[in-house]
């Protein structure tokens, strides 16, 4: 599949995008390499091979989810510039 000048002014105008003559070109170009590098990937023949997300094995990727008393809180609020019991103070945002 090839792709047009006008196929990129489509999309970018979809995309709300102001692209340049020049900037069109240059996408026109990269999207059909893009295009032509997906085709050869589908000319591979991938039967019998698992699906995967990763290309190496990945395990034991999380640790355990357990909940920790954190003891530094004194630490932390003694750096606070304006604090009120055991919070932190800021200026209003929103009214």
């Amino acid at each position: 599949m090839a792709v047009t000048t006008e196929d990129v002014k489509r999309v970018a105008a979809l995309a709300r995008l102001d692209l340049s003559p020049d900037e069109q070109v240059q996408l026109t170009d990269e999207l059909g390499r893009i295009l032509q590098y997906m085709d050869k990937l589908n000319e591979l023949d991938t039967d019998g091979v698992e699906p995967s997300a990763h290309a190496i094995a990945v395990s034991g990727t999380f640790r355990a989810d357990e909940a920790e008393i954190f003891s530094g809180v004194a630490d932390l609020l003694a750096q606070a510039p304006d604090r009120r019991d055991r919070y932190y103070r800021v200026p209003r945002v929103i009214d």
